[in-house]
């Protein structure tokens, strides 16, 4: 049977499930914390059963009489000393961290047309882009847009200067090296941003360049080889703001963050790494031998053959990863060949829900 003692009065009651306390229809609270009475205590546990006959436990307060009814499961979760829940998906601890050869025979893929017709199969795409960081969708129709419609099979797409969606192309007159045909080395996309897109979409309309092949990098498991080859580095890398610009005739951006995010806690959170972004640090300059030192130091792990996965995009190939945790790459290739992608942008939260729904309408099935 659970136990009340360890819970402090103000996070039970702040958590009554009650009809007066949450609204029914949607879950919400109907009080502000400072409408709580002062000197809020418990005044007696009764056990009962909630309303559809669940083991429970009915809790009276005092000074104001209010009665709380907690099931025995909820309290068993979350009661303090339970064991820890789960995370928001978007640390570290939430992953599983890759290099190229341990992909190997399970490279996270699946059919354009299994992904629309089946929940299951796109419910596994989609978990593979949380836990792997990617999923590589085959057999994605070859038209004009069609990434939008990728993107809108799990949320919404973010619109940002380049438009909904951008061309991967060689262009006359590029404003980013991406539109050329030269090598483009690990990184992430418009860290310049706040927020930075958590999701990119690459959609492969045609591909007969010799070479630009495709490669990514796990940046979470190459910052969790920093945190254990190179502390001082990592620590520098996770404290020191970075100035990310980018600006054309249009457009004015930026974002001070340092190169490994993490949370409250500790743990790896986002990786903004991108040497064609990055303004001048304003620093003593001792903390810019340590930044650079420490930068260098994370630069060339990321460069380590065994963490590159490279692969070939195909006409109909449509590629969704978490840019806030892969860099992505390409090799160069000569202009004069065809070579077409469209992309856009979109947020992780969104295909979490998604995730999340899918899982719940499979377990109610």
């Amino acid at each position: 049977m659970s136990t009340l003692s360890s819970a402090p009065p103000l996070w039970l009651r702040d958590n009554c499930p009650c009809a007066e306390c949450r609204d029914p229809r949607n879950g919400q609270k109907l009080f502000q914390i400072t409408d709580l009475p002062a000197g809020l205590a418990v005044d007696a546990v009764l056990d009962t059963l909630t309303a559809d006959g669940a083991p429970a436990r009915e809790v009276v307060w005092t000074p104001d009489g209010h009665r709380s009814v907690y099931a025995d499961t909820w309290l068993d979760a979350h009661l303090p000393g339970s064991p820890a829940g789960p995370g928001d998906g978007r640390g570290e601890d939430d992953k599983e961290l890759w290099d190229a050869a341990g992909l190997a025979g399970r490279f996270p893929e699946a059919e354009w047309s299994a992904y629309t017709a089946d929940p299951a199969v796109a419910a596994g795409a989609l978990e593979s882009v949380m836990r792997f960081g990617f999923v590589l969708l085959r057999g994605v129709p070859v038209r004009d847009r069609q990434v939008l419609e990728v993107a809108r099979t799990f949320g919404f797409v973010r619109e940002t200067n380049y438009g909904e969606l951008f061309e991967v192309r060689v262009e006359a007159d590029p404003n980013n090296l991406a539109f050329t045909g030269a090598r483009i080395t690990p990184h992430t996309d418009n860290p310049y941003r706040d927020p930075v897109p958590t999701l990119q979409l690459l959609h492969c309309l045609s591909n007969a360049a010799r070479e630009g092949d495709s490669g990514l990098v796990d940046g979470f498991h190459a910052a969790a080889l920093l945190r254990a080859e190179d502390p001082q580095a990592y620590e520098v890398l996770t404290r020191v703001p970075v100035p990310f610009t980018f600006a054309d005739d249009r457009t004015a951006l930026v974002a001070h963050r340092p190169l490994i995010g993490t949370d409250p806690a500790g743990r790896i959170r986002e990786i903004r790494f991108n040497n064609r972004s990055i303004g001048t640090l304003r620093r003593p300059a001792e903390e810019l031998d340590a930044f650079y030192a420490a930068y260098r130091r994370f630069g060339e792990l990321l460069s380590r053959p065994e963490l590159q996965l490279e692969f070939r995009l195909a006409p109909g190939d449509c590629l969704i990863f978490d840019n806030t945790r892969l860099l992505h790459a390409r090799t160069a290739f000569a202009e004069s060949g065809d070579r077409h992608l469209q992309g856009t942008y979109a947020d992780i939260d969104g295909l979490a829900s998604t995730l999340a729904v899918l899982r719940r309408k499979a377990v109610t099935a």
